[in-house]
């Protein structure tokens, strides 16, 4: 029962505090724990294997290289037979890289090319700068007396037969590529893919190509975020459903999620995540299914929204073009990742030095939109609210600003580059 003084001080008084927002950390370690793997894998060619998440390791079945080979063009020598510098050798024979070699006689060298195997006897290569064909070409002139193992690639230093070149959990760039390619793989097994619908809501959306600019009604805008989020879904491995625009009506969420959740992975939604009269979003995945996670203590980014629809996974992005950007990167990416079985979904932090001042610290952590300079420094973007998406056009990275702290110039501050960001 409310005490005389409640009763006295009003209804105001009786309003309950609203929840502390959840830290970003917090809330990324909750996303993460629950992205389970898909746990469904299919065989990929490794041409088409970019950006693919490795199902199982990979595992050379032979040496590589597989035998010794030369690292340089020039001549396959017995180091005993070249005791001081200007030793003229015998050519006995000329080995290519792909062709078989003889063993190399005594007092003897062989002309070698880069990836030429060694020939038995040889115990360094010198290179051809360092020596001088005479006559017809029978002879060559040793200038430089050699060390063993001189320009010699020796068998299995790359890759040792049955080791693991490529862990499962990998998220396979071109490097990862060729090597598979280089221990004989035409084909990987990988996650499949997650299936995300993708759809965005409010009745000011527009499409462009519907309606001109110049014949725009008051108060509409068109859909920014509904391109961007799909180009960062295509880059992270995704199959794409474009559920277009959903109007701000409670029965149309409702039945859009519903649709949405029934054939897909995860239902991604931009906008409608606030508390305003028109945002259903939040009351519509609570009477379908349940919302675990709810307003984050970062800015651009507060109203962001996670929960579960049946088997799918939910997650709602707020509208403003920057907060949705922003709040995908942060989240987003590395639970889709973990979705698919990549084990490293972190994104370093690099120490940089800050060319500007921030003075108002906020209360949430903050992620400002900057450009690294000529001179080593970052330059911040003038506007940095989160509905100008110039400033994500113009910038290369964020820096990430812990609550409560202000900036000076020369101040050192963490930095994330957008090229990892949105890889």
């Amino acid at each position: 029962m409310p005490t005389p003084r409640e009763r006295q001080q009003g209804p105001f008084f009786m309003t309950r505090s609203p929840a502390p927002l959840l830290p970003l950390d917090d809330a990324l370690s909750q996303l993460l724990a629950g992205a389970h793997p898909l746990g469904e894998n299919e065989q990929v060619s490794a041409f088409d294997a970019d950006g693919r998440v490795l199902a199982i390791d990979v595992v050379s079945p032979l040496r590589v290289p597989p035998q010794d080979n030369s690292s340089m063009d020039g001549y396959a020598v017995r180091c005993f037979d070249v005791p001081v510098a200007a030793t003229e050798l015998a050519v006995g024979q000329r080995i290519p890289a792909g062709y078989s070699a003889n063993a190399l006689q005594p007092s003897c060298a062989a002309r070698i090319f880069t990836g030429a195997p060694i020939p038995a006897g040889a115990d360094a290569v010198v290179m051809q700068e360092d020596c001088e064909l005479l006559g017809a070409g029978q002879l060559v002139r040793v200038k430089r007396v050699p060390f063993a193992g001189q320009w010699i690639r020796r068998a299995g230093e790359d890759v040792a037969l049955g080791a693991t070149v490529l862990a499962a959990g990998t998220r396979l760039g071109p490097a990862a590529l060729g090597m598979a390619a280089s221990v004989g793989l035409a084909s990987l097994t990988v996650a499949r893919r997650p299936r995300v619908a993708l759809f965005s809501t409010g009745d000011e959306l527009v499409m462009p190509g519907e309606v001109a600019p110049q014949q725009m009604p008051p108060g509409a805008i068109y859909n920014s975020n509904r391109f961007f989020l799909r180009a960062m879904l295509i880059r992270l491995g995704c199959v794409v459903s474009d559920m277009g625009i959903v109007s701000d009506r409670r029965d149309a969420t409702i039945a859009a999620l519903r649709a949405a959740a029934a054939a897909h992975d995860m239902v991604l939604t931009s906008g409608g995540v606030s508390v305003g009269e028109e945002d259903h979003i939040k009351p519509a995945v609570m009477s379908l299914g349940t919302l675990d996670l709810w307003q984050i203590a970062i800015k651009p980014g507060k109203p962001f929204a996670y929960g579960r629809i049946g088997a799918a996974h939910f997650v709602g992005l707020p509208g403003n073009p920057v907060s949705s950007f922003v709040t995908f990167a942060l989240l987003v990416r590395p639970f889709l990742l973990r979705l698919q079985g990549a084990t490293e979904v972190a994104v370093a932090r690099s120490p940089m030095r800050a060319d500007f001042s921030w003075p108002k610290a906020d209360r949430r952590r903050e992620f400002l939109r900057v450009q690294r300079n000529a001179g080593g420094g970052l330059d911040l973007f003038s506007h940095q609210s989160s509905g100008v998406l110039t400033s994500a056009v113009w910038a290369d990275g964020l820096v990430d600003n812990p609550a409560g702290a202000v900036i000076s110039p020369g101040q050192q501050v963490a930095y994330v580059a957008f090229a990892d960001l949105l890889a």
